[in-house]
């Protein structure tokens, strides 16, 4: 949610924040609901105040006839006050981040900013194989089984894979417990509010990726940082005790319902999968410092594992609506002969806290802390980076080097 003292200062930074991402709203609307809510408001404490004076002098037959001519007064403008309040927040709620200055503005993913590459990708001298293939051929991956219990977009990991996503998790651990992350894993189920605090309920194309357990009013968590945010709803952090940062595993939930036809074999885009996500609450003027240091903890991660990537920063209409500035890691992908997204990092300065109430104080102030999150490690995506870019000749994966002391074995056969 953003400041409404911005929308009401200035309405046309709102404007042109709205044009950068292509949103249709209507501001000069929400502006008028705006003054005829505090407008409202005014009426609606006058009656208020002056039904109390009138209990105060107890008993006149005239203000008796007065008082319940105020009580039937007060209680239409209540109703058309919370008609007004209704309005101005369902279209308030519409107004997605504030972007920062430096994103770039474009119209379609194709107008993303490649910012850096790091490595080469592999020449390979014999015919590739794609994960699936890779998977089924060393029993790594059980696709059709996954479809029999469960249906499409589902894998069974198995074998030697389980025993890597479990070195990735506690390689990506190892790093981040160093840098002083604290380590959680939190529910996976999350209330209706908290995922609305969050920002990933506001639209129909929000609604429509989430898993959402009608009987209980809770949603599957679809991402770590979902989780991590709310723990602190309601609460103000000391300054001293800023940036707090940590870092979770989960299995998350995602309909994909938008993805109709993409990536509809393999564990690429699935219902469920694993993943390490960093989070962090941080003070305001510290946040796109932040931002950069999650950025650069993702490429160190990849670096080390020695797969070829590079940074993308995601364009005005590419980006998530409780985002300001977002990066992505696009690993290389041999098989599609391409790079294919397999970190996102996201800056989502007081978007989500002010909605959460997440505060700060300095000396006698507080104010809205920011929150920022980074993927480690989507669990599935990097397997896939790993099993192709690390494939022999001889059908084997070699392990990358970082990983071995977690596996004890140089080579999945």
């Amino acid at each position: 949610m953003i400041d409404i003292k911005l929308l009401r200062e200035n309405p046309e930074v709102v404007k042109q924040a709205l044009k950068k991402r292509e949103v249709d709203l209507d501001i000069n609307k929400l502006l008028e609901l705006d003054k005829q809510k505090r407008e409202m408001t005014q009426e609606v404490e006058s009656l208020r105040s002056e039904r109390n004076e009138i209990s105060a002098r107890k008993g006149k037959p005239a203000d008796l006839k007065k008082a319940k001519e105020i009580k039937q007064d007060l209680k239409n403008k209540e109703k058309e006050f919370e008609n007004i309040e209704k309005d101005f927040d369902s279209l308030f709620i519409m107004i997605p981040n504030i972007l920062l200055s430096d994103v770039p503005i474009g119209k379609s993913e194709k107008d993303n900013k490649v910012i850096r590459e790091w490595g080469k990708p592999k020449k390979f001298d014999f015919e590739i194989k794609d994960h699936l293939e890779i998977g089924k051929t060393l029993d790594l991956i059980d696709f059709e089984r996954a479809v029999k219990i469960s249906g499409s977009r589902f894998g069974i990991l198995k074998n030697q894979a389980v025993l890597l996503e479990f070195a990735l998790i506690q390689f990506a651990f190892d790093n981040l417990l160093k840098k002083g992350f604290s380590l959680i894993v939190p529910p996976t189920l999350l209330k209706t509010e908290m995922m609305k605090g969050m920002g990933y309920l506001d639209t129909k194309e929000d609604r429509e990726e989430r898993y959402f357990l009608e009987k209980d009013g809770l949603y599957l968590t679809g991402t770590g940082e979902q989780m991590i945010g709310p723990m602190y709803q309601g609460e103000t952090f000391e300054s001293k005790d800023l940036p707090k940062r940590f870092v979770a595993f989960s299995s998350c939930f995602r309909e994909e319902a938008g993805s109709y036809g993409k990536d509809t074999k393999g564990i690429f885009r699935v219902h469920q999968f694993d993943k390490v996500e960093m989070f962090s609450f941080t003070k305001p003027k510290d946040s796109p410092k932040e931002h950069l240091y999650l950025l650069d903890l993702q490429e160190k991660l990849m670096q080390e594992l020695e797969i070829p990537h590079r940074v993308v920063h995601l364009c005005s209409t590419d980006i998530c609506r409780a985002s300001a500035s977002t990066y992505d890691i696009e690993s290389w992908i041999p098989s599609q002969d391409k790079f294919r997204e397999t970190h996102s990092t996201s800056n989502c300065t007081d978007f989500q806290a002010r909605r959460l109430k997440i505060k700060y104080k300095e000396g006698d102030k507080t104010n809205f802390v920011h929150t920022l999150n980074g993927t480690a490690f989507a669990i599935g995506r990097t397997l896939i980076a790993i099993l192709e870019n690390y494939q022999q000749k001889d059908g084997s994966i070699l392990v990358p080097k970082v990983l071995e002391k977690y596996l004890g074995f140089k080579y999945i056969k």
